[in-house]
């Protein structure tokens, strides 16, 4: 699974760009501010149709401008296939994959799967249980596309029930109807939550491995704060099923506190070593590692259920690495993978490759 070429209109800090990055190894060489980055979050986008940076469609739209535009070739199993992606200010997003319009634009994602690796991510580990949470549903929809949509009617159905609940009317009847809603779409994000810690965990630990260099014990786990607990293979009917006793349970509470304090959105996914929480008992190394090798995990775990290894991202993470770290995520890195690395500094980045200067707007 490869981008064959990359074309930008108006797109973050690119007037006009196409770009055809190598099948293997490329890096991006530039100052800070050069627009690396804006490169990495454009591949990204057309496998997740949303910003690695957290931002609204309408923020990657060129200062100045209504619209941007997004076009990519894409190969998959020896089938080449056609995106393009229309941003705007003032409308929603158009797609089209092989100049045909999608009914739903989710209906784009697994047609390129990538995994993502940004500076932030260093603290995945120490930071607050809703990146990890972000982490595990960014996992499901590489694996299963349809996550997406499991996890967009979930979000919704907690909107709903908290404003029910901040509107300060106590009336059951209403307010099951949204803990139905809740509770199936929770199930599904749930289960696809546990079949994740299933794939990822297990290769957690080889890829903590090879890049500390240390024989630990490392786990990937799963902490309810309401009770349940995560199995591989309960349906998703059965945890729906643990939601909606949990919220009745609490329905008082929910009242009188106006927010809803159960549910998949208050979980904290777990990570250890050596049988201890790695976020309170390991040093910032260990927890930098532990950050690199889950992303190395996930890539590994996607590309076992692809049947090929998806684009791999990295942007300026070498730089935050002590030499022995770089040199054990260089061998880590998978071979085969098309890898994209950004720097601002080519000499502390210790794998060969394709090297590519960025500046100004332009590629070289």
């Amino acid at each position: 699974m490869q981008i064959d070429w990359l074309a930008l209109t108006r797109f973050r800090s690119y007037d006009i760009l196409e770009w055809s990055p190598a099948p293997g190894v490329n890096l991006l060489v530039g100052p800070n501010g050069a627009g690396k980055t804006n490169l990495l979050e454009a591949m990204a986008y057309l496998a997740s149709l949303r910003s690695f940076r957290g931002v609204p469609d309408s923020a990657l739209v060129a200062e100045g401008e209504t619209s941007s535009v997004i076009r990519s070739g894409v190969s998959s199993d020896d089938r080449q296939r056609l995106i393009e992606i229309e941003l705007s200010t003032e409308r929603p997003r158009r797609t089209q994959v092989d100049k045909t319009p999608l009914r739903r634009s989710s209906d784009l994602l697994g047609v390129l799967r990538v995994i993502a690796f940004l500076p932030d991510d260093l603290d995945l580990v120490k930071r607050g249980p809703a990146q990890r949470r972000d982490l595990l549903d960014e996992i499901a929809v590489q694996l299963w596309p349809a996550s997406h949509l499991d996890q967009a009617e979930y979000e919704r159905a907690v909107r709903q029930r908290n404003a029910f609940l901040k509107a300060g009317e106590r009336e059951d009847t209403t307010l099951g109807v949204w803990d139905s809603r809740l509770a199936q779409a929770g199930g599904r994000v749930l289960a696809r939550r546990a079949r994740v810690v299933e794939r990822v965990g297990p290769l957690l630990e080889t890829a903590y491995q090879e890049i500390s260099g240390e024989d630990e014990t490392v786990g990937l786990g799963y902490l309810s704060t309401w009770g349940a607990e995560l199995v591989a293979d309960r349906s998703a009917a059965e945890y729906a099923g643990l939601i909606s006793e949990a919220l009745v349970s609490v329905r008082a509470g929910d009242y009188q506190r106006r927010v809803t304090t159960v549910g998949p959105h208050r979980d904290d996914p777990a990570l250890s070593i050596g049988g201890r929480d790695a976020r309170t008992h390991s040093s910032q190394g260990e927890q930098r590692s532990l950050a690199l090798a889950i992303k190395l995990a996930a890539h590994r775990a996607v590309a076992e259920a692809a049947g090929e290894p998806p684009v791999l991202l990295l942007d300026d993470v070498f730089s935050e690495l002590d030499p022995e770290r770089a040199a054990a995520l260089t061998k880590a890195l998978p071979a085969g993978a098309q890898t994209v690395i950004t720097s601002a500094r080519p000499d502390e980045v210790p794998v060969p490759g394709q090297i590519w200067s960025v500046q100004d707007g332009e590629i070289s």
